[in-house]
């Protein structure tokens, strides 16, 4: 039997990849290289490339593999963008799932563990955010991420197809080997941001804002592991193999850190200075977004192990210093 890994060449993708064939799984990735690099799958792994968006594609790949569950990350996930291109993001997030899961329904396969996002939930009307919070996204990727959710209840229901999605805040760092991490063109998160600094792929890093009301004025974020994450993912198909019922849980560290800190966490980890500016709020960023994690705890057995930032940061330090230009050879 084998996982089929939906989006195996991506940042996250790739990790979940190289943790599953490490624990003894066969792995089959689908990624149609729009975002992902080749050059991070898993040289075990069997690689197809195409689009989840292909019937034909997917059935190809079902009909010549034993597949007894997928895990799906492909999908487009700037927010940005997708308030400019609403379109493109319904249909490679909304329909690609349609797509797969009907392949799934009419090849049998009946588990899927989900990559969905914090972003389901928009503004925050209480901190931590919970599962049971109302979800009122305010961007159209995380309306796609919500409707695919939502896709998943109700194929479940006709068809048996259980799921667990797993809303997580911000990913950061790599995997120990050194070997793989994040690689983004363009870059949008704050961490491999604040990182070409000293890279010199940037003169500086900017801050949005510091008169929110938070210990230092900049906004707090949770920041999760990739490898923590990971390892959500792998307790959750286990979950499903052991037969449970479809359901969702929040991933994050539960604490939250200022882009202040951040900065300055990273300055302890490279060991000189960061440029900074503090310029104008972006519209539409919460001072807080920080996740309660209790229910993946308790029910998937789920316990982080990077809960220092310092830690986070200086994996993906380790591997950017190593691939400044990213995958590129």
């Amino acid at each position: 039997m084998a996982v089929l890994v939906c989006g195996g060449a991506g940042y996250i993708g790739s990790h979940c990849v190289y943790d599953l064939i490490e624990k003894g799984e066969k792995v089959i990735v689908v990624d149609n290289l729009q975002t992902g690099h080749i050059d991070s799958v898993h040289k075990e792994a069997i690689f197809y490339h195409g689009d989840t968006r292909n019937i034909d594609f997917l059935n190809s790949v079902f009909l010549r593999h034993d597949i007894e569950a997928v895990i799906h990350f492909a999908a487009n996930s700037l927010v940005g963008e997708s308030m400019t291109e609403p379109l493109k993001y319904f249909d490679n997030n909304v329909y690609g799932m349609e797509i797969l899961l009907k392949a799934m329904a009419s090849n049998g396969v009946n588990k899927i563990v989900f990559s969905s996002s914090a972003a389901v939930y928009g503004e925050p009307k209480s901190i931590p955010i919970k599962e049971s919070d109302l979800t009122e996204p305010t961007n159209p990727y995380g309306e796609t991420k919500l409707a695919m959710e939502k896709m998943m209840k109700w194929v479940d229901t006709a068809h048996g197809i259980k799921y667990v999605s797993l809303r997580y805040f911000n990913v950061a760092g790599a995997h120990p080997n050194g070997l793989i991490g994040e690689d983004h063109n363009p870059e949008t998160h704050l961490i491999p941001l604040v990182l070409q600094v000293p890279l010199n792929k940037r003169e500086k890093i900017y801050v949005y804002g510091n008169d929110y009301s938070t210990k230092d004025g900049t906004c707090i974020r949770d920041y999760i592991h990739v490898m923590d994450l990971i390892n959500a993912h792998l307790l959750a198909l286990k979950y499903l193999r052991e037969g449970n019922e479809s359901d969702i849980f929040n991933l994050g560290n539960g604490l939250g850190f200022t882009v202040n800190e951040i900065v300055e966490a990273a300055e302890k980890v490279i060991g000189n200075p960061i440029a900074k500016e503090t310029t104008g709020r972006r519209l539409g960023d919460p001072a807080i977004l920080v996740a309660s994690s209790e229910k993946a705890k308790n029910i998937l057995g789920w316990v982080p192990q990077y809960t220092e930032i310092k830690d986070i940061i200086s994996s993906a330090w380790e591997f950017h210093r190593n691939h400044v230009n990213g995958y590129e050879k």
